[in-house]
């Protein structure tokens, strides 16, 4: 028997989830799935179930971690997987994860113990995309926290659990349009798309994609504010995305005040910016259903010491290179914004009246860092 393969097969879209874990299982001989219900955390314990293809073959329970089921999850999915790796029975197990636990932090988990994660896959229904990223809700509204202290929403969620994985499996939804279509490729248009529908077990592109192999260093480079793989200008079937780059900082107080409208754009929008007043300091731009969350990810590679670089990702080091000005260095805006109906023009228009004026601009950075400091209370200084 082969050394254990393992795959991590999440999304909030439970049905199309559930069908993607039940063709693996279907179409690899070998192999078993693994998931943790977190539902019933409220009563003290993660539920695990162990199942093939024809049904349960176990089930047991894994007590609450500092009142967080997802760090049970964690603490009870590694020893798991190695019993099913010593006992040399299973060719593949697929990790479902529960509807609201993100790809990331499993296969971070997965990978650092030292097993072998051959691929991450999220599972989308194409007619759900909309309803979910406009879904500005908090996830324990809905009895999907992962823990007391989870404050994510619904959109944000699964934007991120639909972008960090390199394969999505879609459902054949009927409820489905050209549209909806169109929003999952500009949303993701460099994940592979691998159809639920597909009938022919015995050559399963959802199963090659599941063994292909995946790279947790590449992929969370892939969504680093400071090197992330943004998706590029695009118009298909009503939904656009609008990659907007400027040099140009943004005046503090005038993209303040603009927060609403921008967030409120698109359905969905990240990327990097910087600030007049903090022109050193690289921030994060993630926005979905409606809520923005903006984060201080460190510094410019431009504001280090040359002493300094060797400590940073090659990755980075080449993004950086890629874009370099002569003046600010790898400072700059890089927003992008995908929505249907999206306003080009409007959004446009608005974003370029947060800059800073060429008066403002050419008083250099003494007198920016004087500005008023609108991001203080956002940024929790």
């Amino acid at each position: 028997m082969p050394e254990l393969s393992v795959a991590i097969v999440g999304g909030l879209h439970a049905d199309a989830r559930r069908a993607a874990v039940q063709h693996l299982l279907t179409a690899v001989p070998g192999s078993v799935a693994l998931h943790h219900d977190l539902a019933t955390a409220a009563a003290g314990t993660v539920v695990r179930t162990v199942r093939d293809r024809t049904g349960i073959l176990s089930t047991g329970e894994a007590p609450l971690v500092n009142d967080c089921a997802c760090c049970a999850l964690r603490e009870d999915l590694v020893p798991e997987l190695e019993r099913l790796a010593d006992a040399g029975l299973t060719r593949l197990a697929v990790v479902e994860l529960w509807e609201s636990v993100e790809p990331k932090a499993m296969a971070e988990v997965v990978a650092a113990s030292g097993l072998r994660l051959t691929g991450v896959i999220t599972a989308v229904d194409p007619a759900l995309l909309l309803p979910y990223l406009g879904n500005g809700d908090d996830l324990a509204d809905g009895g999907l926290a992962a823990a007391a202290a989870d404050r994510r929403t619904v959109a944000d969620t699964f934007a991120r659990q639909l972008e960090y994985a390199p394969v999505l499996a879609v459902a054949d939804s009927e409820e489905a349009d050209d549209e909806d279509r169109a929003l999952l490729a500009q949303l993701h248009p460099t994940a592979r798309q691998v159809p639920l529908h597909y009938g022919g077990l015995a050559r399963s592109p959802l199963a090659e994609a599941a063994l292909a192999g995946f790279d947790v260093e590449a992929a969370a480079a892939a969504q680093h504010p400071a090197c992330a793989l943004l998706p590029a200008d695009a118009d298909a079937h009503g939904v656009a995305t609008l990659v907007w780059h400027r040099r140009r900082p943004f005046h503090p107080e005038r993209l303040y005040a603009a927060l609403e409208d921008l967030t409120c754009a698109a359905a969905r929008s990240r990327g990097r910016f910087w600030l007049a007043d903090r022109p050193d300091t690289l921030l994060h731009w993630d926005a979905a259903g409606g809520t923005l969350c903006v984060e201080n990810v460190g510094p410019w590679l431009a504001s280090l010491p040359d002493a300094a670089w060797d400590m940073v990702p090659p990755v980075r080091r080449a993004a950086a290179a890629l874009d370099w000005h002569p003046e600010h260095g790898d400072c700059c805006q890089h927003l992008v914004f995908t929505s249907p109906g999206l306003d080009r023009d409007g959004l446009e228009l608005l974003l370029e009246s947060c800059l800073l004026t060429d008066t403002e601009y050419a008083a250099g950075r003494t007198a920016w860092k004087r500005l008023p400091p609108a991001f203080d209370t956002l940024l929790e200084v």
